[in-house]
Formats: structure tokens, C-alpha cells, sequence
């Protein structure tokens, strides 16, 4: 089976969430329960964008032994200085550089011509280069970019020497047939990609964040960015439990593998919600709280039967604990009857009919 690399993001796109405001040590203990569920890459932080986010990547490089710790840097020497000194304590150096790619972004952002953009793309991987073994270049805005120049800028920073392209469609904007035909296109034209790792990132800004990054996977990609529980920017970014839940109960269709322990995916996401402040949705795929709840009386019919009648994923699989049938207003006499049980109580036909009937 294909390995696919996870590379959360929390501690840093998903920081940069309205309202979020993690501490050192909050985000140390982030790390400590990523590297537990198995990611393969954490990006720790900005270090160059202020001392305290410096000193949480420094301590987070120095802490993490099993995950590969990355700092985020922009195409200037400067930030990639400053992310060597957090970062070089790692047990395997990496450092992610970004510059915007698309024609809006350059014309009103970056003030540049698309030349000048890949010149200075090439000087920073040549430059991050020489500390670190490890250099991811992203293209901002990848997804509005024109194709042929991210091939004509991709083909130059992967001759400079990244060792992986990420492809961010960061304003969820695309489609998954339209991201996963980039991917392909990008694969199929890029010098020496068969030699480096393309990485999806994909925001939520229409909804297809998950159905996006699958496409990705499904057309080449070999590593894909996401965070517990989905938090980001704006609507957030691809919730990467989602993924690996999803890659691992249709195995049979993807043939991938993670590497995430599944087991851990409930212990993360409710620390990332507790240190974030951030509440999850009830109905929020895999982690909710209603994720495996049944009130309706014919699914809790079949559940108590077999619960692979209404259940594709089991509790267990994700680290959850055995989750009650709901009593309420659309209850069946099944889910009372076995409530009763589990109370100690033994009813007779008669006596559980009257019973339901009060409730």
C-alpha cells in the first residue's frame, strides 16, 4: 500500500484561527499528543513572526523525537535564518517556505512580476538549502495560479533542491475534479517530480476541503496538510481525523496508508479543543458528539441487533468509549428495553409496554 505523509498544521494554521491563542506550553503539549497520534510532519510555528511563537518551535524541535518538526518561513533570507535557530536542535531539520504564485496575489501583494517571483523563489530554496535537508517550497494560492508558470517555477525550485511541493488551494476555492486534475498535470509536467513529495493543503471555504484533499490522493499526492478538527482560517482547513478515518475504512478503494494511530484521534481532538476553546459541532464527522448517537427507534433497532447496520466506523477505532443509545421522543421500545436492562431492571412484556408508554 502507498504511504501518504500527514502533516498537521494546528500549532500553526490552526492558530491563526480568529480568536485562538495558544501558549508555549499549551502547544508543547500539542506536539507531544501529535507525535503520539503518528503524524508525520508538525509544523510547530511562524518563529520568525514573533519571540514567543520562536521559543514554542525551539522547545517543540527539542521535545519531539518520533515526528519531524518544521518551521513555516517566507521567501527571505531573514525568516529562514531565524527558523534554522529554532529548528536546529530537530532530529531531522525541515523548513516550509512559501510565496504567492497567482496573478492576484503577485500583482497587488507581492508588487511583482512573475519573474521576479521565481527568482526569488530559487534564491530561498538555494539559500534554506544549505541548513536544512529537508525544504518544502509552497506556491500560495496555487489553485488560482496559471498552470504553466507553477511548472515553470516548480521545475526551478525543485533544481534548487526542495524535497517537497506543496500545492496549496488556499482559499477553497476548487473543485475535487478540478484539484485532482492539477495534481495529475503537475505530476505528468514537472521536471524531477517523481523525485520530490507534492503535498495537498486544502481550505474549507466551500465545504470540499476533505472531498478535495481525496482527490489529491487520488491523483498523485503523497503527502496532505491538514488540522485536529478542521480549525484554520476563515472556515478552516481539512480536518485531518476525517482523512485518516476515511483513507482506513475505504482501504479498499485508496490502497493508501498513514501511519496515524486511529486509536489517539478522540484523546487529540478533545485537547485541541480544550486548549483552543474552540467547541466541535455536535455533528462533526468522526469526533462530534453525536458522531455515533442513534435516537431514532428503527436505527436503534438494527444498532442493538448488529451495529454494523447503521455504524461504518465503531467507537472503538477512534479511542471513544461506549456510547449510550439516545432515549428521546423518536426512541423505539428496543432502546428502552435495553436501557432498562442495563439499569438492573428485568420487565416483563406487560410491564415495559406500560413503562414505554410513560415515557
Amino acid at each position: 500500500m502507498r504511504k501518504i505523509d500527514i502533516f498537521d498544521t494546528t500549532l500553526r494554521d490552526g492558530e491563526q484561527s480568529a480568536g485562538i491563542n495558544l501558549n508555549t506550553a499549551e502547544k508543547i503539549e500539542i506536539a507531544k499528543q501529535l507525535e503520539r497520534l503518528g503524524v508525520t510532519i508538525i509544523e510547530a510555528g511562524f518563529p520568525a513572526s514573533s519571540p514567543g511563537d520562536f521559543d514554542a518551535v525551539n522547545r517543540i524541535a527539542g521535545t519531539v523525537k518520533n515526528s519531524i518538526v518544521t518551521g513555516l518561513a517566507r521567501c527571505v533570507q531573514k525568516d529562514i535564518d531565524t527558523t534554522w535557530e529554532a529548528i536546529k536542535v530537530a532530529e531531522q531539520p525541515h523548513i516550509h517556505i512559501f510565496l504567492a504564485t497567482s496573478p492576484i496575489h503577485m500583482e497587488y501583494k507581492l508588487k511583482k512580476s512573475p519573474d521576479q517571483v521565481v527568482e526569488q523563489a530559487v534564491e530561498a530554496v538555494k539559500y534554506a538549502k544549505k541548513f536544512f535537508s529537508l525544504v518544502q517550497w509552497s506556491a500560495e494560492d496555487a489553485f488560482r495560479s496559471d498552470r504553466d508558470f507553477l511548472v515553470r517555477i516548480m521545475n526551478e525550485v525543485v533544481a534548487a533542491g526542495a524535497t517537497t511541493i506543496n500545492v496549496p488551494d488556499t482559499v477553497g476555492y476548487a473543485s475535487p475534479q478540478e484539484y485532482g486534475a492539477l495534481f495529475k498535470f503537475l505530476l505528468e509536467n514537472v521536471k524531477g517530480a517523481d523525485k520530490v513529495k507534492f503535498s495537498a493543503h486544502c481550505h474549507d471555504d466551500l465545504g470540499m476541503a476533505t472531498a478535495n484533499t481525496i482527490a489529491a490522493i487520488e491523483n498523485g499526492a503523497s503527502q496532505v496538510e491538514g488540522t485536529i478538527n478542521g480549525i484554520g482560517e476563515r472556515a478552516g482547513n481539512v480536518a485531518l481525523e476525517e482523512i485518516a478515518v476515511a483513507l482506513h475504512i475505504r482501504k479498499d478503494i485508496y490502497h493508501v496508508e498513514t501511519g496515524i494511530h486511529l486509536q489517539e484521534i478522540k484523546r487529540t481532538s478533545q485537547l485541541v479543543s480544550k486548549l483552543t476553546n474552540v467547541v466541535i459541532q455536535p455533528n462533526k464527522a468522526i469526533v462530534g458528539k453525536n458522531a455515533f448517537a442513534h435516537e431514532s427507534g428503527i436505527h436503534q433497532d438494527g444498532v442493538l441487533k448488529n451495529p454494523e447496520t447503521y455504524e461504518i466506523i465503531s467507537p472503538a477505532l477512534i479511542g471513544e468509549g461506549e456510547v449510550p443509545l439516545v432515549l428521546g421522543k423518536h426512541s423505539g421500545r428496543a432502546a428502552f428495553r435495553d436501557r432498562a436492562e442495563t439499569m438492573g431492571f428485568n420487565l416483563s412484556d406487560e410491564k415495559l409496554n406500560k413503562a414505554f408508554t410513560e415515557f
